[in-house]
């Protein structure tokens, strides 16, 4: 068994690759994504974020209480439920499922600023080191391949222009009723704000890592993408299977 690492921008589609890859191999998912989202909707449920505008909102001018956060932290429970209908993790914060709330337009316009503190990814980070030492995991995020895994035996970094992102981003807000009051160019604004915060943090930055296997998906189907992680990881692992 290998540890499968793949990195990339924002709403390329990470999770939903490493989602079919894992079941296809029968791997354990971690979506690391999803742990850094349950922080920030925590932070923003308990006061920790300070801010007095909406969704529309200029990461500059957010206060974050880094002391009182850094102290709760010690007592966030972030962790997945297996959903038996699914097969597929769910969120869960203290014990309670927040699969639907923490992919909210709110929680994206924060979680850059909160992934970016440097005790907050160094639990998550040691938490998803846990996750997989005994391998045969596929993780996504940011920093898999650089710093969670730097060893990894097989490591994509995804990619796709600001647009073709922002329109799926979009597009899966209106299939979970989650687009009232928002715009595709608020979206875009979104991805592009992300993209920045997380290639500019000063720990861990989002980056290509060397021996990475670059995937530019802007113009590929999913079949076309399943295709070419399935002959990666057979490659990898050996297996002759297709």
């Amino acid at each position: 068994m290998i540890v499968v690492a793949i990195d990339g921008h924002s709403s390329c589609g990470k999770s939903t690759m490493a989602k079919w890859l894992a079941k296809e191999v029968g791997y354990i998912y971690v979506d690391t994504g999803a742990m850094y989202r349950m922080v920030t909707l925590f932070a923003l449920t308990h006061g920790f974020i300070n801010v007095n505008v909406n969704d529309n909102v200029n990461h500059e001018e957010v206060e974050i209480d880094e002391n009182g956060l850094k102290e709760a932290l010690k007592d966030i429970n972030v962790d997945f439920k297996l959903d038996p209908s699914t097969n597929l993790p769910l969120a869960c914060l203290n014990g309670e499922i927040v699969e639907k709330e923490i992919r909210s337009m709110t929680v994206s316009n924060f979680v850059s600023p909160i992934a970016a503190l440097p005790f907050v990814r160094e639990k998550l980070t040691h938490e998803q080191q846990l996750m997989g030492e005994k391998k045969g995991i596929v993780m996504d995020g940011r920093d898999i391949g650089t710093a969670v895994f730097p060893n990894a035996e097989l490591k994509i970094f995804v990619t796709a222009s600001a647009a073709v992102r922002a329109q799926r981003r979009y597009n899966e807000l209106l299939e979970k009723g989650q687009s009232e009051g928002v715009t595709l160019a608020e979206v875009q604004k979104n991805v592009e704000e992300r993209d920045y915060i997380d290639s500019h943090r000063e720990m861990n930055p989002l980056r290509q890592a060397e021996d990475a296997v670059v995937l530019d998906n802007s113009n590929m189907t999913k079949e076309e993408q399943n295709e070419f992680l399935l002959r990666l990881f057979n490659e990898r692992t050996g297996s002759t299977e297709c």
